[in-house]
């Protein structure tokens, strides 16, 4: 970059060369052109002056009475490391800030910055060395403008020899520091392969504090520098001639990892060193987020990427002295790469190993966890606000798809899409009303990068390191979700959503975002509902209203809901509302639990036949040979979906791979594991057979199948299957489709029209894009682990009761000693479900209410606020017995 350019980028870090305005406390003004002897001087003062600034920070002038705020002498000055003491410094230097002349009790220690500017240069080592040897190892040096492996071990061999490690210092100030620099540094002389890049290991090594010295100089080599390292300087202008761009392939890049490694190996062992790597760093950040933000530079030199892989492969970058400052900027810059390029990035890091994967996982989760835990967020102060948790969350996004594609993928065996779109409203929505498109028609949202690698999350049957390890507990805590949902579904560029990284949120808090998105489409239909009846003067109806009779549940419900699919399937995201005849109950929630808990009951009783169930695994799975049509799955889909959108909980029993197939992919043989163990582990034996397999096992391409009535049906896999035998060669074929019948084709009318049911509930809902197929089994069917000592934690006591009350302790002494089945009926009794929320029972707000003094009355219960109303017994007997004899009978709704 010329200086008519550093005067417009406004992101170019000024650089230290005294300027005549610089005031009085510079060296006089000088002519416009100098000479290299005069120029010399002056770098050399400067560095003189950062010098003493540094040492002012650090050590202090030595008057204990210093009003110098930037002394450590001075009475309320707050001690800062030496890193940030280094770059303190340079600031510092660059406003003409106060220097203190040393006190008298400090001349000794402070004559090391107290010497003459001519001399000054050997500050930085820990022995004394004559003057000229200094500059002779360092003008050695001062053209080096880019590295290569075999020129750090150069440098490195020649400061051991001296002692002096000073000029390497100064090198790596240069390079690190300068985009151009570190771009051009350890080129390959061809790609890498694909076999090597997967033979790359990564080494981490403890490494000591970065010493005083070290940091004073490396920030004074970067300002020293500064006029051929400036990192704003536009790439593939005047490059020298090895280093000219190479010609590469989409997903090559022309840095020596290999080599990249072992210098950082060698390098970052020495501590004097150490410190130089995390300055230039600090200086290098801000010119890289202004070329990618202002100057486009990654679509004129591709090769730019070269420099995050190369910062990338410093196995300190996870440790406290990056996490203030110089990760957050790194991650700022990082965070501006175009699509293209973090799609490049994602390809090359997917063939790292799992450990290099968990290595730059943990460096971003750190630097998260560590903003967090250091502020306080709250509603007023939102973490979606805060630039490094923001910039960190975009950077560990690559690494996330970095571990999806680099693990076992299955990208071929999708669900085909349903042939006939899902009926839209025959009713105006309120956006047409008033004349505006209707936002999200198309469906949910889908995350660009993912579009761009060409992969889905749900293609990954496993990732290199378990998606769990992505979640950050901490930033989850102090997560406004309803802030987060706003800034999700306004998608604007000023406000940044985690729900746009899913990835990076648990279950609980997703499942949170998902019920505001429910809540106000709910709402939204409320609205619709509302100013279409004043339009067109129709009745007002702003629920879903299932009025049922218990005994004939079934018949009633999904014959009104099979009415409201055919006639307005948007009705179907209303609020529901259940009422059954005959009874009192108000729908708060509770009574939808219970009609929800029948509707399971009725639909999965295997004498209906729409279901078989098999005794080994307690699952259900489609019944190919079922009478019923396909409207009834599509019936029941719609009641899955329903479930969902008003936050009930089934106890429905699937396999994984109904989830996954919901979720777009098509059951393989690996899905049979626990779909049907048994002819998984016989197919799977079929696959390890050692000896002849047509000889010894006499099997074909013809399977055989049995009825729910005993009759035997016969298949062929493939055409004339019985006279086609299975062999060593063709068996993987055989298991692949024997997989493919069993759990696609032989359902595949009874699954498409249940998917369908499912979709026109959740299709315009986020649940595809939030959701793993098993975060949404845990979506729909609870979590299984029921662990009361939480629920007991969590519980809130009103009416005069309290956790002292003596009624209260014998509650939960006789709750703990109940059976696992009765301890279920307690939970179906208060809460309508006897399964746990998402996240467990503490997640469960239960509210234990006095119901008056002793007597013989039951306990009752609001299920749908999940409050018990309990009376208070006379003693610990009397109360286990009537609990026991209310939750056991208990059965229908009332009013109090």
């Amino acid at each position: 970059m010329n200086s008519d350019e550093k005067e417009d980028c406004e992101c170019a870090t000024p650089q230290a060369e005294t300027s005549p305005t610089r005031g009085a406390a510079r060296d006089q003004e000088e002519p416009d052109i100098e000479n290299p002897e005069a120029s010399r001087m002056k770098r050399a003062a400067a560095k003189h002056l950062i010098e003493r600034y540094y040492h002012q920070l650090t050590e202090g002038c030595g008057n204990e009475s210093c009003s110098n705020s930037w002394c450590a002498s001075s009475v309320g000055f707050s001690r800062m490391d030496n890193n940030a003491a280094a770059v303190k410094a340079l600031e510092l230097y660059k406003v003409n800030a106060k220097l203190c002349d040393p006190h008298p009790s400090k001349k000794g220690t402070a004559s090391t910055y107290l010497e003459s500017s001519t001399h000054s240069n050997s500050a930085c080592s820990n022995r004394k060395m004559n003057h000229k040897d200094v500059h002779a190892v360092r003008d050695n040096f001062k053209d080096i403008n880019y590295l290569t492996e075999e020129k750090v071990y150069e440098i490195l061999d020649i400061c051991g020899e001296k002692e002096d490690y000073s000029p390497l210092i100064r090198v790596i100030g240069r390079v690190f520091s300068s985009a151009e620099g570190l771009v051009q540094s350890f080129r390959r002389s061809k790609p890498h392969t694909k076999e090597e890049l997967k033979s790359l290991q990564g080494k981490d090594e403890d490494k000591d504090e970065d010493e005083k010295e070290a940091a004073a100089c490396s920030a004074t080599a970067m300002e020293e520098d500064s006029p051929t390292s400036s990192s704003s300087s536009r790439l593939g202008e005047g490059s020298s001639g090895e280093n000219d761009v190479q010609k590469l392939a989409p997903d090559e890049v022309s840095v020596d990892i290999e080599a990249v490694r072992r210098v950082y190996e060698r390098l970052l062992s020495n501590e004097k060193i150490e410190a130089a790597f995390l300055n230039a760093l600090v200086y290098l950040s801000p010119n890289v987020e202004c070329d990618l933000t202002y100057h486009n530079v990654y679509s004129r030199d591709p090769n730019y990427l070269n420099l995050f892989v190369i910062v990338m492969e410093n196995n300190n970058l996870h440790s406290p002295e990056y996490l203030e400052i110089a990760l957050p900027q790194f991650c700022k810059a990082m965070s501006k790469l175009p699509l293209a390029a973090q799609a490049k990035l994602t390809r090359l890091w997917s063939l790292y190993s799992a450990e290099q994967i968990r290595r730059m996982m943990e460096t971003f989760q750190q630097l998260i966890t560590f903003k967090v835990i250091s502020n306080e967020f709250s509603s007023r102060n939102l973490v979606n606000d805060d630039d490094a948790v923001v910039a960190a969350t975009k950077c560990l996004k690559i690494v996330y798809y970095a571990n999806v594609l680099g693990g076992d993928l299955d990208t071929e065996n999708n669900e085909d899409e349903d042939e006939e779109p899902i009926p839209e409203s025959s009713e105006l929505t309120l956006q047409e009303l008033l004349g505006e498109e209707r936002r999200n028609k198309k469906g949910p949202r889908v995350d660009p990068l993912e579009t761009e690698l060409g992969v889905r999350t749900n293609d990954c049957r496993r990732p290199l390191i378990p998606f769990e390890e992505f979640v950050n507990e901490p930033l989850n805590e102090v997560l406004e979700m309803d802030k987060d949902y706003t800034f999700f579904k306004v998608e604007t560029e000023n406000k940044f959503s985690f729900m746009t990284c899913p990835f990076v949120l648990n279950a609980v808090t997703k499942n949170l975002g998902l019920y505001y998105d429910n809540r106000i489409r709910m709402y939204s239909e409320r609205r619709i509902t509302v100013l279409y009846s004043l339009v067109q003067g129709q009745q007002l109806n702003p629920y879903l209203r299932l009025k049922v009779r218990r005994d004939h549940i079934i018949d009633d419900a999904l014959v009104r809901l099979e009415m409201i699919a055919m006639e307005n399937p948007a009705d179907l995201k209303k609020q529901l509302y259940v009422e059954f005849e005959g009874e009192q109950g108000v729908d708060e929630g509770g009574v939808s639990k219970e009609f929800f808990q029948l509707v399971v009951e009725e639909i999965f009783n295997p004498d209906i036949g729409m279901f078989t169930y098999d005794e080994h695994t307690r699952l259900f799975w489609f019944n190919s040979s079922s009478f019923e049509n396909e409207g009834q799955y599509t019936l029941i889909g719609i009641v899955l979906g329903l479930a969902i959108y008003n936050n009930c909980i089934l106890d429905v029993h699937f396999p994984m791979v109904v989830y996954r197939k919901l979720m777009g992919k098509k059951g393989t043989f690996r899905d049979l594991a626990d779909a049907n163990p048994v002819l998984y582990q016989s197919l799977k034996e079929l696959l390890e057979y050692e000896g002849n397999v047509e000889e010894d096992m006499m099997i074909t391409f013809q399977i055989s199948q049995t009825d729910p009535f005993g009759n035997r049906l016969m298949y062929d896999l493939r055409e004339n299957g019985d006279r086609i035998p299975v062999t060593n060669d063709n068996r993987k074929e055989f298991v692949a489709l024997y997989s493919e019948y069993m759990l696609n084709k032989s359902v595949e009318k009874q699954f498409k029209a249940f998917r369908r049911g499912f979709h026109m509930v959740t299709n315009e809902s986020p649940l595809k894009y939030l959701f793993r197929p098993e975060e949404i089994e845990l979506l729909i069917c609870g979590s299984r682990n029921l662990d009361f000592q939480a629920l007991e934690e969590t519980t809130e006591y009103d009416g005069g009761y309290n956790k002292d009350s003596r009624i209260i302790k014998e509650f939960w002494e006789t709750l703990h000693s109940f059976s696992e089945e009765q301890k279920r009926l307690f939970l179906q009794f208060t809460t309508g479900t006897d399964r746990a929320p998402v996240g467990g029972l503490g997640k469960l707000k239960m509210i234990i209410a006095k119901n008056g003094p002793d007597t013989d009355r039951l306990p009752t219960s609001h299920t749908c606020f999940n409050v018990l109303l309990l009376p208070e017994y006379s003693n610990k007997d009397k109360l286990r017995e009537r609990l026991l004899k209310a939750i056991t009978y208990a059965k229908g709704f009332g009013m109090l």
